[in-house]
């Protein structure tokens, strides 16, 4: 997009846009999001930037009307193979926080270097501002939905001190982290850190949940997670394994709107609960919940490219805005694509961790690989869970998905049908066709999209 598609975006709060690029306004000094509901700036005091990270680094704070930092993330680091697509979603999943700069340099096999150069030539902010500003964004929604202590939240979001997180929250919000907290809206805080931390997960567009939900049902596995409730108020439950310790997560069928009369195709979100046995765990946290539920999606790109064959418009029609479950955990799913529900119960049951508190039919943590991978140590699985130990298969946020599948392969008892069913929901990749198929180019690079519409209409087995 050149900038005068972009102010125009603006112009017309076009909700498509938000997350996609951010504007900022010289003589407010405020960043926003395309949809800002606010009067449009005159052009000549407008400045656009590709990440929040880019337009805090340039001295703009966020809009305290549109919240420019809770937008959906960019499609594009879900489409893109590339270095920055691999680095945007490992930070996102908290490795800078956790591992540093040269965690992820390592992770993504350039120095740090060339990852702060790639990144800040891109994105205009290296790997440090691009995880600033995420942690600036897990403060906020910890002030403003808990009653943890402010300390306490500093070091949860991941700074390194008090002073640092002071002066991050003051350079972001233009609030101190005490004032921000006393902004928050009434009813929205959870009372006690014992109650959970709520969620809204915002989505760009439309976002039909009930095939996703169809989807957890009939995959769920005893133990770690549940569907229940009628069709339509359904709540799906499950347990997640964390850096710092263990979650429970409650996501809720029925999707939160936009209010009428807002921004031009507007979003919502699904509303969810988060319970946290170390509240470092919140950004790693959300960010698998968004994969699994592949809020980051672009739903007008996708619907425009596949609703344009004849054999996938009505389907489009009927269902806009599909979108492909993902996983929570990837090491996971690997296991469960080659063992199928009903054994990977059975493994839950034999070698999970209990949970130390557990939640009703939630008891489960889902075992390890490494733990897999003593218990059988033959066969298919002893070889595919050895090789996720010892990092011989990778399938983190930042792994490369072509290196990934021909290591998977490369695995006994990993067809090519397992090998694509993996890359398409543990790996995200959003362009994967069923081996042996030879699907229309015109569908690329949302072949991972059409298989599923397809597949939700009765017409295809899933990827």
């Amino acid at each position: 997009m050149d900038e005068e598609t972009r102010y125009e975006a603006v112009r017309s709060r076009d909700g498509r846009f938000d997350g996609v690029f951010f504007f900022a306004v010289e003589t407010t000094g405020i960043y926003c999001r395309p949809s800002c509901p606010a009067v449009p700036p005159k052009r000549h005091n407008v400045r656009f930037f590709a990440t929040a990270a880019a337009a805090q680094r340039s001295g703009f704070r966020a809009c305290r009307r549109c919240r420019p930092d809770a937008v959906p993330g960019s499609a594009e680091w879900n489409v893109r193979a590339d270095v920055v697509g691999r680095a945007m979603r490992l930070i996102g999943d908290g490795v800078v926080d956790r591992e540093g700069v040269a965690g992820l340099a390592a992770r993504l096999g350039y120095s740090r270097r060339q990852v702060q150069r790639q990144l800040t030539a891109e994105l205009g902010a290296g790997p440090v501002a691009l995880a600033r500003a995420q942690r600036a964004h897990t403060a906020r929604v910890l002030l403003q939905t808990t009653d943890l202590p402010v300390t306490d939240i500093a070091f949860a979001a991941g700074f390194a001190s008090i002073r640092q997180f002071n002066d991050t929250v003051r350079a972001v919000y233009d609030r101190t982290p005490s004032r921000l907290r006393a902004d928050a809206p009434r009813g929205r805080r959870s009372g006690t850190p014992g109650a959970g931390i709520p969620l809204r997960l915002a989505h760009r567009g439309p976002y039909p949940t009930g095939p996703v939900f169809d989807q957890l049902t009939r995959e769920a596995v005893p133990g770690v997670e549940e569907v229940a409730g009628p069709p339509g108020r359904r709540v799906y439950r499950r347990t997640l394994r964390l850096p710092y310790g263990t979650g429970i997560v409650a996501v809720d069928e029925r999707p939160g709107t936009a209010r009428p009369g807002g921004a031009a195709h507007p979003g919502g979100w699904l509303q969810a609960r988060l319970h946290l046995t170390d509240p470092r765990d919140l950004t790693t946290a959300v960010q698998r919940l968004r994969r699994l539920f592949d809020l980051d999606a672009d739903p007008y790109a996708v619907d425009e490219r596949l609703a344009a064959d004849p054999r996938l418009a009505p389907l489009v029609a009927a269902r806009p805005g599909l979108r492909v479950p993902g996983a929570a955990d990837a090491e996971e799913y690997a296991v469960r694509a080659l063992t199928g529900t009903a054994e990977a119960a059975r493994l839950v049951q034999r070698y999970g961790k209990t949970l130390d508190a557990p939640c009703g039919t939630l008891t489960h943590l889902f075992p390890e690989p490494g733990v897999l991978a003593e218990a059988a140590p033959g066969g298919p699985l002893g070889a595919l869970t050895a090789a996720l130990a010892d990092g011989a298969v990778r399938l983190d946020p930042g792994a490369d998905r072509d290196t990934a599948q021909q290591a998977l392969l490369a695995l006994p008892g990993v067809d090519a049908t397992t090998a694509a069913a993996i890359r398409a929901r543990a790996l995200g990749d959003p362009d994967v066709a069923p081996p042996g198929t030879d699907l229309p180019d015109t569908w690329r690079p949302w072949r991972t999209y059409a298989v599923h519409h397809l597949h939700v209409a009765g017409d295809w087995s899933p990827v």
